[in-house]
């Protein structure tokens, strides 16, 4: 604007100047200015040719390096050996088409570190749409990658064992499934739980027992393909993926390395220790291919193997399964029975059958059972004979047969007690201990009123540890027998090598000799392999006059059967005992 007056002859001009723009591109560049200096994100301006033309204080701060050190140097000079070729090529590609990317990349700084780094650059054009300047925007990353990296490891990782958790188990699983599935091979999911390893616990502490886990843990990973997987899903129980098999027989070379692995004695510091494992089985695509459901299988599968025996592998298959469901309820029944005081002891006499008088009983188990009545023996025990019930229902009828054997005492009954015994029980390391503990439990009970009867039919191995466990408690003065002989196939090696005083001739062979040669020869034979070996012997299943007569011509006079008395409740052994005094059934 152009303002012209007069003023005494004097001539005045004013020019006025609309710098309003001026003004706001200056506020402009001085705001640009000011975020270029103060970003919290480094900044670096180059040409086209990623010639260096103006960096900021963070460029600095992050880089090392100061602005008079870069300007003029080529980008390039940043670069890690951590980013390949083909990654500065895709990056130029995006930019070139693009004008814009955005991304993690590792750069170097001055002393020579690599970090990570967030960066964003903008391509600026002409109007023609020609590339003048790349302006990059970019912060350190490093500790938050770390540390985002330290958090999903936490998530998918234990970390005592330092395995994959179930999360991690959850995700891997069914991306093999589909690999196994994409290359038609066959995948096996091994659900593994440490027999034992409570005990470690209980016993050395957890400290201890994390230690064990962790030892273990490496050996069942050295077990395994590099291919394969190994997870800790809680407590000691493990899952395995093995993939790529042919035929699930592919498996099994694994399976017997991974039980080597578990079972090996680890020392840890002055102290051996040693546990076992049971492993089930689920072969994928014929046990299914949903991955919940496989590890559900092999679970059942692994309970299978547990129930077994432990210390081996099984292979799920639906049968099995439904025999496993209702082993479960049946294990469940009898626990819960115990603890609700359902068991019972029946009482069945021993006599002389020369001189009639009564020299024994032996204690036989009963479940009042709510629903069903009273329930033999066969009715329940075999669902329980390979399993740590079995132990604690043992050490049960054990004391309260002790403290029957007081109680009749006090009466001025004085009468010996035998107690049926499991293999299970004998291979427990515990026994001897239980065994002392419940006999001074009840002072007023001569050791030699308690009898332990090994059932000959129940497995028995570990001949060398048995052995030596008879002899401890016969130090004691506890008395052996064992029961049921001539039923297995190892009779003579037990009669060798097992210490029992006496030996007790099943049942079913003495209720049948009166009619079958064979079963009066099995006798016949028994009690002079007693007699060779120095043992007293003792006929079950004498059912009448006749039975008894044949046993003692064939020089056996200890006897027991419902010839002579049934099974019957404790109170009422006293009454029994004087009126066989005073009638017996037969004389000698």
């Amino acid at each position: 604007m152009d303002i012209s007056f007069d003023d005494n002859n004097l001539e005045y001009r004013l020019v006025l100047t609309d710098i309003s723009e001026r003004k706001k591109a200056e506020i402009k560049l001085q705001l640009a200015a000011s975020v270029f200096s103060h970003s919290h994100e480094g900044i670096m301006i180059t040409d086209a040719s990623g010639t260096i033309i103006e960096v900021n204080d963070t460029f600095s701060q992050i880089t090392g390096l100061t602005r008079i050190e870069v300007l003029g140097k080529n980008s390039d000079i940043l670069k890690s050996d951590n980013q390949s070729p083909e990654f500065y090529e895709a990056r130029q590609h995006t930019l070139l088409e693009k004008s814009y990317w955005y991304g993690e990349m590792w750069n170097k700084r001055k002393d020579g570190e690599v970090y990570l780094e967030m960066q964003a650059i903008s391509a600026v054009r002409d109007i023609t749409g020609k590339t003048q300047h790349y302006v990059s925007l970019f912060t350190d990353i490093t500790k938050s990658k770390a540390n985002q990296q330290q958090l999903e490891h936490a998530a998918n990782y234990d970390s005592l064992t330092n395995l994959p958790n179930r999360v991690l188990l959850a995700d891997r699983l069914p991306i093999s499934l589909i690999q196994c599935q994409r290359h038609l091979k066959m995948l096996a999911v091994v659900y593994i739980d440490l027999d034992g390893f409570k005990q470690v616990n209980d016993t050395y502490g957890h400290d201890m027992g994390d230690k064990l886990l962790i030892s273990i843990s490496q050996h069942m990973k050295d077990a395994l393909r590099e291919c394969d997987t190994l997870a800790r899903i809680g407590g000691d129980e493990f899952v395995a993926v093995l993939d790529d098999l042919e035929t699930p027989n592919d498996c099994k070379p694994i399976l017997k390395r991974l039980l080597k692995a578990t079972s090996e004695t680890i020392a840890l510091g002055d102290v051996l220790l040693n546990v076992s494992a049971s492993m089930g089985v689920a072969i994928s695509p014929k046990n299914g291919s949903n991955a919940d459901l496989l590890i559900r299988e092999a679970d059942k599968a692994m309970y299978v193997a547990k129930e077994s025996g432990k210390n081996r592998y099984h292979f799920f298959d639906e049968h099995a399964s439904t025999e496993t469901k209702i082993l479960y309820e049946n294990l469940n029944a009898v626990r819960h029975a115990l603890t609700q005081d359902q068991f019972l002891l029946h009482y069945q006499p021993k006599i002389n059958m020369s001189t009639l008088k009564v020299v024994g009983m032996e204690a036989l188990i009963r479940w009042k059972h709510p629903k069903k009545g009273l329930l033999e023996p066969s009715q329940f025990l075999p669902f329980i004979e390979n399993n740590p019930i079995r132990i604690e229902l043992g050490a049960w009828i054990i004391n309260r047969v002790l403290a029957q054997i007081s109680q009749w005492n006090e009466q001025g009954l004085d009468l010996p007690v035998s107690v049926n015994v499991a293999a299970y029980q004998l291979h427990d390391k515990h026994f001897y201990e239980q065994l002392t503990t419940a006999l001074g439990a009840h002072q007023n009970v001569q050791p030699g009123q308690l009898e332990l009867e090994i059932l000959e039919t129940s497995g028995l191995d570990r001949m060398t540890q048995v052995s030596a466990l008879i002899s401890d408690c016969k130090k004691l003065g506890v008395n052996f027998s064992l029961d049921d002989f001539g039923t297995g196939y190892s009779s003579l090696s037990h009669l060798k090598n097992l210490p029992a005083d006496s030996l007790k001739i099943d049942q079913s062979f003495v209720q049948d000799m009166l009619t079958n040669p064979d079963d009066l020869a099995i006798v016949q034979g028994i009690i002079s392999l007693a007699e060779v070996f120095g043992r007293s012997v003792i006929a079950e299943g004498v059912e009448s006059e006749a039975h008894a007569n044949k046993l003692l011509s064939m020089n056996c006079k200890i006897g027991q059967g419902f010839g002579i008395a049934r099974p019957m409740p404790p109170d009422d052994l006293p009454a029994w005992v004087k009126s066989w005094h005073a009638s017996p059934i037969w004389k000698a």
